[in-house]
């Protein structure tokens, strides 16, 4: 079989026939260089991928590379040099063909990798990017953008054309004097040694940084540096005449306090429940989550954030089988998903170092590593990272003792408090397991209960005489299952 020997997934079936996408992308050899420049100049700046030279695009026949000539090919080989700045790293290869005259021909790959902490510009300076299956060039707030992810440019050290030192909250400036040993600096001198306070055209400028971690008013100058707490009933998120968002709160503060507000509320809104302590043989008070891995999820986010992404806010989302931490911006530089329990790197490091000064930012990843751990502790599952939508997500999953409270508190709300009270402890049991679950089996209710084949049966007829649940199928049926006949919240 052809195939690549750098990308086995690069067979010559798929080189041909495959959708090009933000990996992919196939050329005839002739091609113009300055094109090849912008294509190479957008993977790199993108995630990386590959350019198959020799391929017709409208006809996807094989033409090979052969009948440019060595000058030609040897210009493609050093397109990434010849024609980028810097040269962005690249792996070349020939794979061997019959092109669609049945001739022995070549197909050129060149294998480009991601640009970790550097634009990659073409030799006329202009920038692309790769989106979907195309290539575009990048200009403006979508460059500045570009170089923010990059971190060749920091958001934070920017200048804030209309913050003025008056304009700061001299409690947290004095704090801060406090914890540097600083006290007797003035304000002025403290920022400019800091890189807070910068000069420019004869004037001074506070910075980002200054102004998010200090104003008294942030949201005069940054509307969207705030925390919008969610929390639904259920566990799905509904929308329209079916919305069940019960509480909705936006949290607006200085980074530097935003924190412990978000502390303060968020608290007021978990549960806790008693459970058995396996050690003590006594009922102890445990909460939904462990407190240090959802504040930690939210120092995180605060800490990290993309601040330069305008109309973005950082999210909680509050289910009843799960807290959810949406940060604004990809994670940062070599950060991934896979690795960010070992591997560190800061989007905003002044704010981050203002804030592991102030005691709440951790250092060597001990935060995230100890989520994990915290969570293990709490018998929970593991917290899940992720990116959607040009953004990081946590999820943090409570675990079946509080489901099934609040599955039972689901059900009483719903079919009322005196209907609720004629039920004994194992048709109460069966409600809540049935307020999750669209069909339940009876042998499904027997395991997960512990009950008999009689009893359930025998609860379950009695549910059904009280109009709370329906049978589904004939009496026989193999398949005949049961589910609720009333609204129940999902």
């Amino acid at each position: 079989m052809i195939k690549s020997a750098i990308n086995p997934e690069f067979t010559l079936e798929f080189i041909v026939n495959a959708a090009e996408n933000k990996y992919f992308d196939r050329k005839s050899a002739r091609i113009n260089l300055s094109h090849l420049y912008e294509l190479i100049s957008a993977f790199a700046n993108a995630e990386g991928g590959t350019i198959v030279i020799g391929i017709d695009e409208k006809t996807r026949k094989i033409e090979g590379i052969n009948f440019v000539g060595e000058v030609k090919i040897n210009e493609f080989l050093n397109a990434a040099k010849s024609g980028c700045k810097p040269m962005p790293s690249n792996t070349v290869e020939f794979l061997d063909v019959k092109n669609s005259a049945g001739n022995d021909d070549r197909l050129l790959l060149i294998h480009v990798n991601a640009s970790i902490d550097q634009i990659i510009r073409t030799v006329n300076d202009s920038t692309y990017l790769r989106i979907g299956d195309k290539t575009r060039e990048v200009k403006g707030d979508d460059l500045r953008n570009l170089e923010y992810s990059k971190s060749t440019r920091h958001y934070e050290d920017e200048l804030n054309m209309d913050a003025q030192v008056k304009d700061l909250d001299n409690d947290l400036i004095n704090q801060y004097k406090k914890i540097l040993g600083a006290e007797e600096l003035s304000t002025e001198q403290l920022l400019k040694a800091r890189g807070f306070l910068k000069e420019k055209d004869s004037k001074e400028f506070l910075s980002n940084a200054a102004v998010l971690l200090f104003a008294q008013n942030i949201n005069q100058f940054y509307p969207n540096c705030r925390i919008r707490f969610l929390r639904y009933d259920g566990i799905a998120e509904k929308v329209g005449v079916n919305i069940n968002i019960i509480k909705d709160v936006n949290i607006e503060a200085s980074i530097l306090k935003i924190i412990d507000k978000a502390k303060e509320f968020i608290s007021t809104q978990l549960r806790e429940f008693m459970a058995l302590n396996v050690l003590t043989g006594k009922f102890q008070s445990v909460p939904e989550y462990p407190e240090f891995a959802w504040m930690e999820g939210i120092v995180n986010a605060v800490t990290h954030r993309e601040y330069g992404l305008s109309g973005s806010y950082i999210s909680v989302k509050m289910f009843d089988d799960r807290l959810e931490i949406k940060s604004p911006g990809k994670l940062p530089n070599i950060v991934t998903v896979d690795n960010i329990c070992n591997t560190r790197y800061s989007r905003n490091p002044r704010i981050s170092r203002v804030l592991t000064e102030f005691g709440w930012v951790r250092e060597l990843n001990e935060g995230v590593k100890r989520i994990y751990t915290d969570m293990k502790g709490f018998f929970l599952d593991e917290p899940e990272y992720s990116e959607p939508d040009e953004s990081v997500r946590l999820v943090l999953k409570n675990n079946i003792i509080m489901r099934s409270v609040r599955s039972r508190e689901s059900v009483q709300k719903n079919i009322g408090v005196q209907v609720w009270a004629q039920l004994d402890e194992v048709a109460k049991k069966i409600l809540a397991y049935m307020s999750s679950k669209k069909f339940v089996r009876r042998v499904e209710l027997e395991k997960y209960i512990g009950k008999s084949a009689g009893t359930i049966t025998a609860r379950l007829n009695k549910l059904i005489s009280m109009g709370l649940v329906v049978k589904n199928g004939a009496q026989n049926d193999p398949k005949q299952s049961y589910s609720l006949d009333l609204q129940i919240e999902k």
